[in-house]
């Protein structure tokens, strides 16, 4: 009796065929072909087959179809050659755009850039601030994009129903459902908020008890949770895929000498980043902007290592976290053809190491690096200080160089140097001195030598 071959339990990937679309005059760091060769990595993360792609080049987006109407043409008649399911296009569509894309591409699906990104998040997703995160993205994402497909059902009280001054047209299904997803929004900014507070509890327990954070942030792949489980021991996902891993880790590093830190994983970047994603990702993201050093993970043996390291640098300076010192981390070094190249490589990139987290190449001079860094490389300050925040004013005495201390009216003038991972906490403080300070007011002046 022969034994049948188990049949495959996992549903066929769909089919995909990608249009990437270059406007004149656009910002992208990455060229055209680049970005559809990161799509199909993209796509190939989604569960997607690639069974081809066209580009166009455009003065401006049409204003009902994105592309031309001749374009529209070529890919119904090249998707229905391949057998394709779903036509993905590398750029972000607005609700108008692709409510006509899939009236004239019907029956394929129609499906943006930003789409795929959320629909990977909605896969790897694990914990429930994660899932709150990506849901949230994915309401907002939608809400404007919900079509009449329900305008044939009746109005809800409409007609007869209804008492005096009630009746009339009522509302439509589609009405309805956007007042269902609103409330659903509503209540996942309530929930994320709780979480945002929560962890804001968690980063002030941080700083009373004097841990310095550092945050590992970069362009998704770069071997940034490799990192993290290298440096810790830790066990943390990692895979050789795009966003493998969204939710923030956190763990405890020894640094030569007896100091310690707080290391902490992040969300990977990546060029296009959605604005969707950005804002529901804002509890993660704070872990970022209240770091006390950034380890900017970057993959040089990747051809656009320079583009991913300035699109990170973009994304960081949206969410405000410039201001933060940062060492960057070549990472797979050992990719490298030529392993000389690594020295010439990293003067291109501003206070970088060469490293590789799977062989382990490196990684003391980091630690080292992130040692200095923490504890012994000194910024200077000019701060007004309310009194109200005596514990920052504690903690410049007791971890910093007070040069020159004035007391007035409200709060001190102080002027020295702190350790740099304390210049995230100050920061704000250099904004607040005030334009003058009255005549009459005492003002008593210490020198304070170490």
């Amino acid at each position: 009796m022969s034994k049948r071959t188990p049949e495959p339990t996992n549903p066929p990937r769909e089919r995909a065929f990608l249009v990437g679309v270059e406007v004149y005059q656009s910002k992208n760091l990455l060229t055209l072909e680049d970005s559809l060769a990161e799509l199909t990595l993209l796509a190939d993360t989604a569960g997607l087959d690639v069974c081809g792609e066209t580009t166009q080049k455009l003065d401006r987006p049409n204003a009902e179809t994105f592309i031309g109407s001749g374009k529209v043409e070529e890919i119904k008649a090249l998707a229905e050659e391949t057998l394709a399911q779903v036509v993905l296009f590398d750029s972000e569509l607005s609700p108008r755009h692709q409510r006509e894309l899939e009236r004239l591409l019907a029956p394929v699906r129609v499906l943006d850039r930003t789409a795929l990104i959320l629909d990977i998040f909605a896969q790897h997703a694990r914990t429930a601030e994660g899932i709150l995160q990506v849901q949230l993205a994915q309401y907002e994402y939608f809400l404007p994009r919900l079509t009449g497909q329900w305008t044939h059902l009746a109005r809800q009280a409409g007609g007869r129903a209804g008492g005096v001054g009630l009746r009339g047209p009522g509302e439509t299904q589609l009405e309805i459902d956007r007042r269902e997803i609103r409330q659903k929004i509503a209540h996942l900014k309530q929930e994320l908020e709780k979480v945002r507070a929560h962890r804001m509890r968690y980063r002030a327990q941080r700083k009373r008890n004097k841990i310095p954070t550092v945050a590992l942030v970069g362009y998704t792949n770069a071997g940034k949770s490799t990192l993290l489980n290298r440096i810790t021991k830790a066990d943390v996902y990692a895979a050789n895929q795009l966003f493998a891993t969204l939710d923030p880790t956190t763990r405890r590093v020894e640094l030569p000498g007896g100091y310690g830190m707080l290391l902490t994983d992040t969300v990977g970047f990546i060029q296009k980043l959605p604005t969707t994603l950005v804002a529901a990702f804002r509890a993660t993201l704070e872990e970022i902007s209240e770091a006390d050093l950034l380890l900017h993970v970057v993959d040089i043996s990747h051809p656009n290592a320079m583009a991913q390291f300035q699109s990170v640098q973009k994304t960081l300076e949206e969410i405000g976290a410039t201001h933060i010192p940062a060492i960057t981390a070549l990472n797979k070094v050992d990719r490298l053809a030529d392993p000389q190249q690594a020295a010439e490589i990293a003067t291109q990139f501003p206070h970088s190491i060469a490293l590789s987290a799977t062989k382990g190449i490196g990684l003391p001079e980091l630690l080292t690096l992130m040692r200095q860094e923490l504890y012994e490389t000194y910024v200077p300050i000019n701060l007004w200080l309310p009194y109200q925040q005596g514990q920052l004013i504690s903690l410049i005495h007791e971890s910093g160089q007070v040069e020159r201390i004035e007391h007035g009216r409200g709060g001190v003038q102080i002027q020295g140097r702190v350790p740099g991972r304390l210049v995230a906490q100050l920061r704000e403080f250099e904004k607040s001195k005030p334009s003058a300070v009255p005549e009459e007011e005492e003002i008593v002046d210490d020198t304070v030598d170490f």
